[in-house]
């Protein structure tokens, strides 16, 4: 069932579950794309959410809207917020900066362009010293709450790199619950889905669109 948040001649917006992929993938299953163009005809993409990532998604109706509203996710001017449960312990009420560019690894997989060994937390910024060369990418974390194994963190993504978020949390040892590509392996940190949610995406000319979180994030609100 995909819950529409915001439909119009311009643009729809929807409420994307986890566990379907945006576009046809090697599962065989019915992609997102395929249900929404069956619903509302022909469509234009402006971003994506990950298989596993559920939360607000926006799509254009026109080519018109596509440019612009491509052209303003380009320029830095949409503001995406995302809730993740992750594991491990940080400091409750603290706001932090991850400022580690990020390069393509092996099997389509990214990795910070520098040594893991070589990240450390200076004040409340996370960075990389020295950094091979890489793609600036910046996310700003606000932990929200915690509890014995894991914390419940705010997002802010202020560039839009692929995997980012998963890449970037995983790297300073804060890993997102049911992340399997970049998670451990460690059945303590097991989840029955990725635990990332946009939570609200707000799009210039626009109101901002709110998915609630999923009955999955319950248990550790």
């Amino acid at each position: 069932m995909i819950s529409e948040i915001f439909s119009d001649p311009n643009l729809v917006v929807v409420n994307k579950p986890s566990g379907i992929s945006l576009l046809a993938d090697r599962s065989g299953d019915t992609d997102l794309w395929t249900r929404l163009k069956s619903r509302y005809g022909k469509l234009y993409m402006l971003h994506r959410l990950d298989k596993g990532t559920s939360g607000v998604l926006a799509i254009a109706r026109n080519q018109a809207i596509q440019r612009t509203l491509t052209a303003a996710f380009a320029q830095r001017q949409v503001d995406k917020h995302y809730l993740a449960v992750v594991a491990g312990q940080l400091f409750p009420g603290q706001t932090y900066t991850i400022d580690l560019p990020l390069c393509r690894g092996r099997k389509s997989r990214y990795r910070v362009a520098g040594l893991r060994d070589n990240i450390a937390l200076h004040g409340t910024t996370y960075a990389v010293l020295p950094d091979r060369e890489g793609l600036q990418s910046i996310t700003r974390m606000r932990v929200m709450d915690c509890h014995e194994t894991a914390c419940v963190v705010a997002l802010k993504p202020l560039t839009g790199r692929t995997h980012q978020l998963r890449v970037h949390l995983s790297w300073i040892g804060a890993p997102i619950l049911g992340d399997s590509l970049y998670g451990p392996k460690d059945n303590a940190y097991s989840a029955t889905r990725l635990m990332l949610h946009c939570h609200k995406l707000i799009l210039p000319g626009y109101a901002a669109f709110v998915a609630p979180p999923p009955p999955e994030f319950s248990a550790w609100a």
